[in-house]
Protein backbone atom coordinates (compact mmCIF):
# COMPACT_ATOMS: atom_id res chain seq x y z
CA UNK A 1 0.00 0.00 0.00
CA UNK A 2 1.37 3.47 -0.89
CA UNK A 3 1.96 6.21 1.69
CA UNK A 4 -0.93 8.14 0.15
CA UNK A 5 -3.31 5.18 0.51
CA UNK A 6 -2.19 4.53 4.07
CA UNK A 7 -2.64 8.14 5.16
CA UNK A 8 -6.08 8.25 3.47
CA UNK A 9 -7.00 5.15 5.52
CA UNK A 10 -5.78 6.86 8.72
CA UNK A 11 -7.90 9.87 7.78
CA UNK A 12 -10.94 7.61 7.26
CA UNK A 13 -10.35 6.10 10.72
CA UNK A 14 -10.54 9.64 12.17
CA UNK A 15 -13.96 10.23 10.61
CA UNK A 16 -15.14 6.76 11.67
CA UNK A 17 -14.14 7.46 15.28
CA UNK A 18 -16.04 10.75 15.06
CA UNK A 19 -19.14 9.11 13.54
CA UNK A 20 -19.12 6.35 16.16
CA UNK A 21 -18.46 8.84 19.01
CA UNK A 22 -15.59 6.51 19.97
CA UNK A 23 -13.51 8.54 22.42
CA UNK A 24 -10.91 5.78 22.91
CA UNK A 25 -10.37 5.31 19.16
CA UNK A 26 -10.12 9.09 18.73
CA UNK A 27 -7.45 9.26 21.43
CA UNK A 28 -5.43 6.46 19.82
CA UNK A 29 -5.37 8.30 16.48
CA UNK A 30 -3.51 11.32 17.90
CA UNK A 31 0.24 11.49 18.48
CA UNK A 32 1.17 10.96 22.10
CA UNK A 33 2.99 14.24 22.70
CA UNK A 34 2.28 17.89 23.41
CA UNK A 35 3.24 19.08 19.92
CA UNK A 36 -0.30 18.44 18.62
CA UNK A 37 -2.96 21.03 17.89
CA UNK A 38 -6.53 21.42 16.75
CA UNK A 39 -8.80 24.23 15.58
CA UNK A 40 -12.47 23.29 15.65
CA UNK A 41 -14.75 25.58 13.58
CA UNK A 42 -15.26 28.80 15.51
CA UNK A 43 -12.90 27.81 18.35
CA UNK A 44 -9.50 29.23 19.24
CA UNK A 45 -6.43 27.05 18.70
CA UNK A 46 -6.00 24.17 21.15
CA UNK A 47 -2.45 22.93 21.82
CA UNK A 48 -1.18 19.88 23.70
CA UNK A 49 -2.38 16.30 23.95
CA UNK A 50 -4.44 16.71 27.11
CA UNK A 51 -6.32 19.72 25.71
CA UNK A 52 -6.77 18.35 22.17
CA UNK A 53 -7.95 14.87 23.17
CA UNK A 54 -10.05 16.46 25.91
CA UNK A 55 -11.80 18.67 23.35
CA UNK A 56 -12.70 15.60 21.28
CA UNK A 57 -13.88 13.76 24.40
CA UNK A 58 -16.13 16.71 25.27
CA UNK A 59 -17.55 16.87 21.74
CA UNK A 60 -18.09 13.11 21.40
CA UNK A 61 -19.56 12.63 24.88
CA UNK A 62 -21.89 15.63 24.59
CA UNK A 63 -24.40 13.63 22.59
CA UNK A 64 -24.75 16.65 20.32
CA UNK A 65 -22.03 15.80 17.81
CA UNK A 66 -23.17 16.23 14.25
CA UNK A 67 -22.89 13.67 11.49
CA UNK A 68 -19.81 14.72 9.55
CA UNK A 69 -18.72 12.97 6.38
CA UNK A 70 -15.41 13.34 4.55
CA UNK A 71 -15.45 13.98 0.81
CA UNK A 72 -12.72 14.37 -1.82
CA UNK A 73 -9.74 13.47 0.40
CA UNK A 74 -6.41 14.42 -1.14
CA UNK A 75 -3.17 13.20 0.46
CA UNK A 76 0.14 15.04 0.35
CA UNK A 77 3.03 13.07 1.83
CA UNK A 78 6.60 14.25 2.33
CA UNK A 79 8.82 11.82 4.17
CA UNK A 80 7.51 11.15 7.67
CA UNK A 81 4.81 13.82 7.53
CA UNK A 82 1.68 14.20 5.48
CA UNK A 83 -1.68 15.86 5.37
CA UNK A 84 -5.09 15.12 3.99
CA UNK A 85 -7.13 17.97 2.60
CA UNK A 86 -10.83 17.28 2.28
CA UNK A 87 -14.34 18.64 2.42
CA UNK A 88 -16.35 17.88 5.55
CA UNK A 89 -20.10 17.86 5.02
CA UNK A 90 -22.49 18.52 7.89
CA UNK A 91 -25.85 18.27 6.18
CA UNK A 92 -25.71 21.02 3.52
CA UNK A 93 -22.83 22.88 5.23
CA UNK A 94 -19.39 22.39 3.65
CA UNK A 95 -16.19 22.82 5.66
CA UNK A 96 -12.65 22.86 4.30
CA UNK A 97 -10.54 20.57 6.49
CA UNK A 98 -6.89 19.68 6.83
CA UNK A 99 -5.69 16.73 8.87
CA UNK A 100 -1.94 16.63 9.43
CA UNK A 101 -0.23 13.35 10.28
CA UNK A 102 3.23 12.20 11.37
CA UNK A 103 4.50 8.65 10.88
CA UNK A 104 5.23 7.30 14.36
CA UNK A 105 6.25 3.69 14.87
CA UNK A 106 5.06 2.80 11.38
CA UNK A 107 1.57 4.33 11.84
CA UNK A 108 0.19 7.65 10.72
CA UNK A 109 -0.89 9.63 13.82
CA UNK A 110 -2.72 12.96 13.83
CA UNK A 111 -0.76 16.03 14.87
CA UNK A 112 -3.19 18.76 13.72
CA UNK A 113 -6.81 19.08 12.61
CA UNK A 114 -8.44 22.24 11.38
CA UNK A 115 -11.72 22.91 9.64
CA UNK A 116 -13.69 26.00 8.76
CA UNK A 117 -16.75 26.87 6.69
CA UNK A 118 -16.29 27.44 2.98
CA UNK A 119 -17.52 30.80 1.70
CA UNK A 120 -20.52 30.50 -0.56
CA UNK A 121 -20.91 32.44 -3.80
CA UNK A 122 -23.80 34.94 -3.74
CA UNK A 123 -25.30 33.57 -6.94
CA UNK A 124 -25.99 29.97 -7.87
CA UNK A 125 -24.77 30.47 -11.47
CA UNK A 126 -21.96 28.05 -12.24
CA UNK A 127 -19.95 30.76 -14.00
CA UNK A 128 -19.68 32.87 -10.81
CA UNK A 129 -16.39 32.85 -9.00
CA UNK A 130 -15.69 33.13 -5.28
CA UNK A 131 -14.56 36.63 -4.28
CA UNK A 132 -10.83 37.20 -3.97
CA UNK A 133 -9.46 36.91 -0.39
CA UNK A 134 -9.05 40.70 -0.17
CA UNK A 135 -12.83 41.10 -0.47
CA UNK A 136 -13.75 38.47 2.13
CA UNK A 137 -12.67 40.47 5.19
Amino acid sequence: MSDESTIIAANAAFYTAFAMADVEAMGRLWADDDAISCIHPGWPAIVGRLAVVGSWRDILESGRSLAITCHEPHAIVTGEEGRVLCIEMIGPLALAASNHFRRIGGSWRLVHHQSSPIAQAESSHSSDQFPPPSQIH
